[in-house]
C-alpha cells in the first residue's frame, strides 16, 4: 500500500551478531555476583598486600613507603625465612609423590572392585571433608612417642619407634603421614580418570601379550597423565602454603629446632604473632611465595609437554 514503509530482511550476519550478543550479555549478567566479589574480596587485597609490602605498616599507624627495604630484609638479613622455605621445600618434596602415588594406588583398589565400590569410596573420602584441626590432633595422639597407638604396635612387633614429634628428623614425615591418610579428593579424580580409560586399549594390548604391569605403565599411565599432572600441580601449590597442621601439631614457631617452622607459618608469625603487626613485611612474604609458587607452575607446565599425553595428539 501507498505510504508505507517496506520491511527489509534482517541480513543473517546481522541476526546471528545480535543473537551472540545477547548470549554474551546473559552470560555476563549471569557471573556478574562472582565478579563483584573477585573484584571487593580478592582484587582489592591482593592489590594493597602488593602496595603494602613496599611499605612499614602496623595497621594503627598509615602506611609509611619504604621502598625494597623489605624484600632487601628478607633474602639477606632474615634468618628465619631461607629456613623456613628450606622447611616448606622439604615437605612440598615429600609429602605431593607420596600423596600422588597413594591416592593412585587407592583409586587403582576401587578401580577393580566389583561390590560396594560406593561404600568403600564414602569411606575413603571422608578423611577429605575431617576438618584440619582435628586431623592434626587425632595425629598428635596416633604419633605420640610414648603412648601413642601406631608406636605401641612397633614396639609389640619389636621394631624401633622413632620419636615421631620430638626429634627434628621426623617432625616433617609426622606431617606428611598426617597429610596422606587425606586423600580423598585426589582419589576421586584419579578414579573418575581411570573410568574414563576405553576397555578396548587394555584388550589389545592383552592381545599382543602384555602383562599386568605392561598394561599398567603402556596403556593406564599414558591415558590418565592429564589428570596425573593436575593432581600433581595442584598438590604443590597446597603444600607450598601448608600451614595448619605445623601450627596445630607443633607451634607457631615450628616445633623442635624449628622443623615445622613453614613460610606461611612464618607471614603469620611476622603479621600477627610478634604484637607488632608487621604487614608490610608478612605482604613482601606473601608476594615471594606468589612468585615462587607461579615459577614453580609454570616449570611443570614445560616439563608437562614431555611426559603429558592428550587423545587429540597435541602436546600442550
Amino acid at each position: 500500500m501507498a505510504g508505507l514503509p517496506i520491511a527489509r530482511p534482517i541480513p543473517a550476519g546481522a541476526a546471528k551478531r545480535r543473537r551472540i550478543s545477547d548470549e554474551a550479555l546473559a552470560g555476563w549478567i549471569s557471573i556478574s555476583p562472582w565478579l563483584l566479589g573477585f573484584v571487593v574480596f580478592t582484587g582489592v587485597p591482593l592489590l594493597a598486600s602488593l602496595y603494602f609490602s613496599f611499605t612499614k605498616y602496623d595497621v594503627i599507624r598509615s602506611p609509611e613507603w619504604v621502598g625494597l627495604d623489605n624484600y632487601r630484609r628478607l633474602l639477606t638479613n632474615d634468618r628465619l625465612f631461607p629456613l623456613a622455605l628450606r622447611n616448606t621445600f622439604t615437605y612440598a618434596l615429600m609429602a605431593v609423590p607420596l600423596d600422588v602415588a597413594t591416592s593412585l594406588g587407592a583409586a587403582l583398589l576401587l578401580n577393580q572392585a566389583r561390590r560396594w565400590q560406593g561404600v568403600f569410596r564414602t569411606i575413603y573420602y571422608l578423611p577429605a571433608i575431617t576438618p584440619a584441626v582435628a586431623t592434626s590432633y587425632l595425629f598428635i595422639w596416633i604419633l605420640n612417642p610414648n603412648a601413642g597407638l601406631l608406636n605401641r604396635g612397633l614396639r609389640f612387633l619389636h621394631l624401633p619407634a622413632p620419636q615421631w614429634t620430638v626429634d627434628p628428623f621426623w617432625i616433617k614425615p609426622t606431617i606428611v603421614i598426617s597429610q596422606l591418610w587425606v586423600l580423598g579428593g585426589s582419589m576421586i579424580i584419579l578414579l573418575a580418570a581411570l573410568k574414563q580409560v576405553p576397555a578396548p586399549l587394555y584388550e589389545a594390548a592383552w592381545l599382543d601379550g602384555a602383562g599386568r604391569w605392561r598394561r599398567f605403565k603402556d596403556v593406564t599411565l599414558p591415558m590418565i597423565s592429564g589428570v596425573l599432572f593436575f593432581v600433581a600441580t595442584v598438590g604443590t601449590i597446597n603444600a607450598l602454603q601448608v600451614f595448619t597442621q605445623g601450627y596445630v601439631m607443633f607451634d607457631k614457631n615450628g616445633g623442635p629446632e624449628q622443623s615445622a617452622l613453614f613460610i606461611v607459618m612464618y607471614l603469620y608469625n611476622r603479621a600477627f604473632g610478634t604484637g607488632t603487626f608487621q604487614m608490610g613485611y608478612a605482604a613482601a612474604i606473601a608476594w615471594i611465595l606468589f612468585v615462587i609458587v607461579v615459577a614453580i607452575t609454570v616449570f611443570q607446565f614445560r616439563l608437562s609437554k614431555r611426559w603429558v599425553y592428550y587423545e587429540s595428539g597435541d602436546e600442550r
